[in-house]
């Protein structure tokens, strides 16, 4: 007899997989306008894809991570990276909806990396920092690699709605609410903020004038 399958388990990987493949598809993109090789594509979307994850089960001592121990975190930022390499101009006319794209998967991320830092017996507060680095991880590696300013040093709202959506899953945990209510009252806040950011063309705080050296 098949051992029983652990349902919200299943359901934090599918989030995390979807997330995946929506942040490999935008570092995809970046390489394609560096005019990288299929090998750059393929090493932008896997940062991309895998990075903040990654850094995330480091820190929490969830070794080997989770894009190590499972083929499938392997195979979708490839699939997403080839997908983007093949159909670059279409998918370069889309920059919108790959936008909206990549706030759904900011908002998937930040709720997955802080319910996996809660059930590696973080605290609250430490649970919702690694919430965002799972969000924004990724998009950091691939900015650097990149040979740019990563986007969350650069006024863009991003780190904020990945912190608060964090911070909402971890209170619903806290209160025993339904994981899918969890993800979607989390996710749902770190998407609408971040959406709404980029419609609006809100900006974080930035020094104004030169700095006299």
């Amino acid at each position: 007899m098949s051992a029983p399958i652990n349902e919200p388990a299943a359901t934090l990987v599918v989030l995390d997989l979807a997330g995946i493949f929506v942040f490999a598809i935008s570092g995809a993109l970046v390489a394609v306008r560096k005019e990288l090789d299929v090998f750059g594509v393929l090493v932008l979307a896997g940062t991309t894809g895998l990075g903040g994850g990654f850094l995330r089960d480091v820190l929490i001592g969830a070794t080997p991570p989770a894009a190590l121990a499972d083929w499938r975190y392997l195979l979708v930022p490839v699939g997403a990276g080839l997908l983007t390499f093949w159909f670059h101009p279409a998918l370069g006319r889309m920059e919108r909806s790959v936008n909206v794209l990549d706030a759904f998967g900011l908002g998937l991320f930040c709720v997955t990396g802080a319910l996996k830092a809660l059930d590696y017996g973080l605290g609250p507060v430490p649970a919702a920092l690694m919430g965002m680095v799972t969000g924004i991880g990724g998009g950091m590696v691939r900015d650097v690699l990149a040979g740019r300013v990563p986007t969350i040093f650069r006024g863009e709202l991003y780190a904020t709605p990945a912190l608060a959506g964090a911070f909402l899953a971890v209170l619903g945990d806290h209160l025993d609410a339904p994981l899918f209510v969890t993800a979607a009252v989390g996710g749902g806040l770190c998407t609408v903020w971040r959406l709404l950011a980029i419609w609006r063309h809100w900006q974080a705080p930035v020094p104004t004038g030169s700095a006299s050296v």
